[in-house]
Order: C-alpha cells, then sequence, then structure tokens
C-alpha cells in the first residue's frame, strides 16, 4: 500500500510505502475515530438529558413540599379558628352551668329542702399543675383536649338537669302538700278572742265545753280557708249560723262558723288562703267573730296547734 502526499504548493509530491502493520493500524485508525467521536456526542447528550431530568425532579419535589407546606398552614389555620370557636363555646357552657347551679340552690332554698340533698350549692373543685400557654400547644392537641372538656361539662348539665326534674317535682309535691296541710289562722285580719276548752257560757255563765276557738274582727272581714279541700257544707247549721264545712286529706275537716255571708257552695273545690266567707254574728253569737273547728279522724283537736304550724 502507497500513501501519496501533496504540498499546500503542490511544488512536491511524496510516496510513502507502508507494509501490512502499518496497513492494519492506518485501518482501525480510520474506522475507529468516527465511532469514537459518536460516543462522544452520545455520551454528552445523555448527560444533559439525565442533568434536565435530574433538575426537573427537584423542581417537582420543591413544588410538592410546598403545597404540603401550605395544606398543613392552612390546616393549622382552621385547627386554630376551630380551638378559638370551641374555646369560646366551652366558656359560654360553662357560664350556663354556674347559672344554673345559682338556680338550682336558690330554688333548693325556696323549696326549704334538707341541707346537702342537692349539690347546688356545693362549687366544684378546682385546680391541677401549671399548664402551658394555648399558644405552644398544638391546635389539633387542644381541639381533642377541648373535646374531652366538652363531654365532662355535658355530663354535668345533664345532671343538673335531672337534679331539677327531681326537685320541680318535689317542690310541686311539697306545694301540694302545703296546701293540703292544716296551718294557718282562717283570718287576715282580728284577734283570738275565746280558747279551746272549758270556758264560761257567753249566755248561760255557767261552764260548757267549747270545741273550737274565736277570731273576733270587723264584720265583713275575710274569712279564708286554711287548707285546700272540698266544700261539705255551705248554709245554715243550728247554732252554727252560716257555716263552712272543708274535707281535707288525711282525715282533716274545718268549720268556719257565725258568718255574716258564704261565698262557696257545696261540692266546690277551695285553694288554701282563699276567701270562703265574710266574718259576722249570725247563729249564737254575741258579735262579730269567726267560730272555727279543725276535726282529725271525726273528732275536734286543739286548733291552736295548728294555728301556729307552718308546713315544712
Amino acid at each position: 500500500m502507497k500513501i501519496i502526499l501533496i504540498s499546500n504548493r503542490a511544488e512536491k509530491v511524496r510516496t510513502l510505502s507502508l507494509n501490512s502493520w502499518a496497513k492494519g493500524l492506518l485501518s482501525v485508525l480510520l474506522l475507529g475515530l468516527p465511532v469514537a467521536a459518536g460516543t462522544m456526542m452520545g455520551v454528552k447528550i445523555a448527560d444533559g438529558r439525565w442533568e434536565l431530568l435530574f433538575e426537573n425532579s427537584i423542581n417537582d419535589m420543591q413544588h410538592e413540599i410546598v403545597l404540603q407546606q401550605q395544606e398543613v398552614d392552612s390546616g393549622r389555620a382552621e385547627a386554630s379558628d376551630t380551638l378559638s370557636a370551641m374555646t369560646v363555646k366551652l366558656a359560654e357552657m360553662r357560664a350556663r352551668l354556674i347559672r344554673l347551679d345559682a338556680l338550682g340552690e336558690r330554688l333548693t332554698q325556696i323549696a326549704s329542702l334538707e341541707e346537702g340533698e342537692f349539690d347546688f350549692s356545693d362549687a366544684p373543685g378546682v385546680g391541677g399543675p401549671e399548664s402551658p400557654l394555648q399558644s405552644d400547644i398544638d391546635p389539633l392537641t387542644m381541639q381533642r383536649e377541648l373535646a374531652t372538656m366538652f363531654e365532662q361539662l355535658d355530663r354535668k348539665l345533664d345532671n343538673r338537669e335531672s337534679q331539677l326534674q327531681i326537685l320541680t317535682s318535689m317542690m310541686s309535691d311539697n306545694k301540694l302538700k302545703k296546701e293540703q296541710t292544716v296551718a294557718g289562722t282562717p283570718i287576715t285580719k282580728g284577734w283570738m278572742s275565746s280558747a279551746y276548752g272549758m270556758r264560761t257560757d257567753p249566755f248561760l255563765g255557767d261552764k260548757r265545753w267549747h270545741g273550737g276557738v274565736d277570731f273576733a274582727g270587723k264584720k265583713g272581714s275575710e274569712v279564708i280557708a286554711v287548707a285546700s279541700g272540698v266544700v261539705t257544707w255551705s248554709g245554715n247549721r243550728s247554732g252554727y249560723g252560716k257555716m263552712v264545712e272543708i274535707n281535707h286529706s288525711d282525715g282533716y275537716v274545718t268549720r268556719y262558723a257565725h258568718n255574716d255571708e258564704n261565698l262557696v257552695r257545696l261540692g266546690s273545690t277551695v285553694k288554701k288562703g282563699q276567701q270562703i266567707a265574710r266574718m259576722g254574728s249570725s247563729g249564737r253569737s254575741t258579735g262579730p267573730h269567726v267560730h272555727f273547728e279543725v276535726y282529725k279522724n271525726g273528732r275536734t283537736v286543739d286548733p291552736a296547734s295548728y294555728i301556729h304550724k307552718t308546713h315544712r
């Protein structure tokens, strides 16, 4: 194999003769040069693509982190808003509980119940270790704690509601018993003029049994029922003049005699303190007064013990 070399000026021409070893080396160089060049370019292109892909991946990850952080911040903000609302609601419920306790205590006093029967007057115990400021506590944790407080407060409110229902029932029962209990005087104005028992008869002048008490006063003054009941007599009766008789519970009967006018009819229902007649001097009487009798299981008893009696 021969290689002809020509200079730029074409002044000289040289001819080189190559042996078989040189021929092989030259062939390898000539064939390998394009392949090497192509490989280098491919590597360079591949490196560029990987670099671009890596940068895009980094950007995607950074963007995802930003989105997640925004979601977390938004969630915390919502939790904080919810926490504030829950805190306000909890304060309102506690205020209601305090008012409820005050009302219960007042009702207990009004009902004259035994001390300690209800715990409305007992302030709930408070205390505990010092807690961190609310700003130092995670809102989600605070929400869980507030939810627990709501449950506890809800149970307390249910308890108070049950107690108030029982108290209301007891007050109704007490009121009914008070209405039905024979107690107090049959007049609003006047004074006791004659006691129960043996006395000098105002007409005969000798000792006679007086089965009631007399209350003197101004003619036309109010005569009232000392307990609720049903009128079993309203009219004239021998020795009593115009009389009203009322049947109460537990075997009690009361009589109001010498009235100027009866204001209730036979069979009517009367309430404690209701006016049933006007004071007068009808029947066997020396002047305006009310002859008041109390019967227990068919027998007269001293009204004095009921006049000064107070229902508890």
